[in-house]
């Protein structure tokens, strides 16, 4: 099967604050993040630089031929990056852009983006609920903001708060864009009660869910994941398994796994059918992101094997 990766994060440099906390690079992958020091990439990438070449040489071991490319507002904007990016490799990436949400204007931002020829555009909406504001979705620029992306189709791609804090929210803008196509992240945050209110939106027929992250949800459990494999099940048995999609959100997930071992935990599930693996880890995403021509990535040998 051909893989592909719905949610992942490139950035040059990582040098940004939210919530009026810095979150900045450090030696050896680590980072400060609202005031704590993290290993944020792996040890090896030394020089706190995340780029689409390192990437795609992860993603060609893993055999991953395609992967979205979101943003966050904790690794600052990289849209001047991601441009670049997505030209270069157009085969590879499909690149989101992402504007200040949590400043008047952005509107503005968004349509320059979309101008540009960004295919989806990203929103961290966990983000945008700070200690001294909260940017609603159904305000009236996020309103235009989604209309305007339905009408040049672009694609949204939309981590919420936990539980059912933005579901409100996002049901009515559902409603009034229902063209708008809406990748939801974070598998809708499994791990927190009510999730189940983020994953029944898929059941809209522009809406996905996919699993960006899911593996550091389940981290404590670790390799194979076996809550994961649980909720994954009980989203097919709610939504479907056409609508939903795998993710890595590589690479702050393979500080602790490789990035093969993001999915490979689904390839080796007997709880989920061949079919179900094949919808999940690529034709999904494959129809709803529109890539074709999928790049065949041949296995080779590890050296210790």
């Amino acid at each position: 099967m051909k893989i592909i990766d719905a949610h992942s994060h490139l950035w040059l440099r990582q040098d940004t604050t939210w919530n009026g906390q810095k979150i900045s690079p450090l030696p050896n992958g680590r980072s400060m993040f609202l005031g704590t020091e993290v290993q944020m990439l792996p040890p090896f990438m030394i020089d706190g630089t995340n780029t689409a070449e390192v990437f795609i040489s992860n993603m060609n071991y893993a055999q991953v031929s395609a992967a979205v490319i979101v943003q966050e507002f904790i690794d600052g904007q990289q849209n001047e990056y991601l441009d670049v990016v997505r030209r270069q490799y157009h085969d590879r990436f499909f690149a989101c852009g992402m504007a200040d949400y949590l400043h008047p204007g952005f509107y503005a931002e968004a349509a320059d983006l979309i101008d540009s020829g960004f295919p989806g555009i990203a929103i961290p909406g966990h983000r945008i609920i700070t200690d001294k504001k909260r940017v609603m979705l159904n305000s009236d620029e996020m309103m235009r903001m989604f209309k305007l992306m339905e009408e040049r189709h672009v694609i949204l791609s939309i981590t919420l708060a936990d539980g059912d804090i933005q579901v409100g929210e996002m049901k009515e803008v559902i409603e009034e864009c229902p063209r708008l196509k809406i990748a939801i992240g974070h598998f809708g945050m499994p791990t927190v009660e009510g999730w189940q209110s983020q994953l029944l939106l898929a059941r809209h027929p522009n809406v996905m869910l996919e699993s960006g992250g899911i593996t550091w949800l389940y981290n404590s459990e670790f390799y194979p994941f076996p809550s994961a494999i649980r909720v994954i099940r009980e989203a097919i048995e709610c939504v479907g398994a056409d609508k939903l999609m795998w993710g890595s959100d590589y690479p702050r997930t393979i500080t602790a796994i490789t990035y093969r071992m993001s999915y490979d935990f689904v390839v080796k599930s007997a709880e989920l059918t061949e079919e179900e693996k094949r919808l999940f880890l690529g034709e999904n995403a494959a129809r709803f992101y529109g890539f074709k021509n999928l790049v065949e990535l041949p296995y080779i040998k590890n050296m210790s094997e």
